[in-house]
């Protein structure tokens, strides 16, 4: 039928029918989100930096990068983005911080989407998005305690020795729901001593022993892999990760391996948390706390609001249920949303709340970190 047979009212109400289908099969993320954020300051290297000519684009093989590698999707791109924001706030040379998208392949927002999305955020980011195949580690997911945990993208840190380019040897993966106050310099000059895979903040108080099941424990053979180890808990959303030594010693395949006895045995309830535990626990180069301020999205099942952790603060991480962003739309935030805020570049926002409700910080400063929150 030609266009010419459709009167005005018949058109309008076939587009209608249209977009509504499409919203119905792809979702309202589907649609470009770049008006929804503003465009983020642009932020320059300071004195010492490495230099680069002008107009000149870096590779990600450029020496002189620190690497970092966040997975990008549609449910968290809000955090994502703040995470991001933060970062180039606070780095002594934000012009050489390249960063390492994760997207999955069947996100509700397509990975071009997101990629466009991001560029339209920050202009000059030195960034590059990776497509994860959902069905890399499908068959090996497990049922959890939360069904969040169940997301593919969590697993994607088992695969960046595989997926980011060979010349990268050394990245920090970062959770979406973090904020750094601090320069990312600091953790990536981290030093990974001996045979240290990784580097993370370790928490020895921990009981170490809830993170696997009675099945695992009563096994005659599965306690025995952590040997002569002293594990301890830590937490995957922050870690320095040495892929040169990743990608000699197969972890992915050892990590792998524990993922298939868990489809067989039941030996966790968590994520893809305990895999990292057995593989590394105990063998982790320990990181200053400060760079992990971890369980700000408080509790799992009463969702309460937590506090800070006795000491400096250079990364906060709202791990646990609770998110920010969720909690500031509700307008039922904790106290501690209020230091995500000012990295958010969601358009909605709370700026007047954040001046409002940030004096606690600068006038009785219950905490003592008002200096880091600049």
């Amino acid at each position: 039928m030609k266009m010419g047979h459709f009167g005005f009212f018949d058109i309008t109400v076939v587009c209608f029918l249209l977009a509504l289908s499409f919203s119905r099969c792809y979702g309202i993320r589907s649609f470009p989100e770049e008006r929804r954020f503003a465009e983020a300051p642009e932020y320059r290297n300071g004195v010492g930096c490495p230099v680069t000519a002008e107009g000149k684009t870096l590779s990600s093989c450029d020496p002189s990068l620190v690497h970092v590698a966040m997975t990008l999707d549609s449910e968290y791109l809000r955090g994502s983005m703040a995470a991001v924001h933060s970062v180039l706030r606070h780095a002594s040379c934000p012009e050489h911080v390249f960063f390492h998208f994760i997207a999955a392949e069947f996100d509700a927002t397509s990975p071009r989407v997101l990629t466009k999305l991001v560029r339209s955020i920050f202009p000059s980011l030195n960034f590059k998005v990776y497509i994860f195949r959902e069905d890399t580690v499908l068959n090996l997911i497990s049922s959890s305690i939360r069904q969040a945990l169940e997301n593919p993208l969590n697993y994607a840190r088992n695969y960046l020795g595989d997926m980011l380019d060979p010349c990268v040897t050394r990245v920090i993966y970062l959770d979406s729901d973090v904020v750094l106050v601090d320069d990312i310099q600091k953790l990536w000059k981290v030093n990974l001593t001996g045979s240290r895979i990784i580097g993370a903040p370790e928490y020895c108080h921990a009981n170490f022993t809830i993170y696997f099941t009675d099945t695992f424990w009563s096994d005659p053979v599965l306690p025995r892999v952590f040997g002569s180890r002293n594990p301890c808990y830590f937490n995957t959303g922050v870690m320095v990760m040495d892929l040169k030594k990743w990608r000699e010693g197969n972890y992915r395949q050892k990590i792998e391996r524990w993922m298939e006895l868990q489809r067989q045995k039941r030996i966790y309830e968590l994520g893809s948390l305990p895999p990292f535990l057995l593989v590394f626990g105990g063998l982790v180069e320990p990181i200053n706390h400060r760079w992990n301020q971890h369980g700000l999205g408080g509790d799992n099942v009463k969702g309460s609001c937590r506090s800070l952790h006795p000491g400096p603060v250079s990364l906060l991480h709202w791990s646990g249920k609770g998110k920010p962003w969720v909690r500031l739309d509700e307008k039922r935030p904790c106290p501690l949303d209020y230091l995500w805020e000012p990295y958010d570049l969601y358009k909605h926002n709370y700026r007047s709340k954040v001046r409002h409700n940030l004096g606690f910080l600068t006038s009785s400063n219950p905490f003592g970190y008002s200096n880091y929150f600049i």
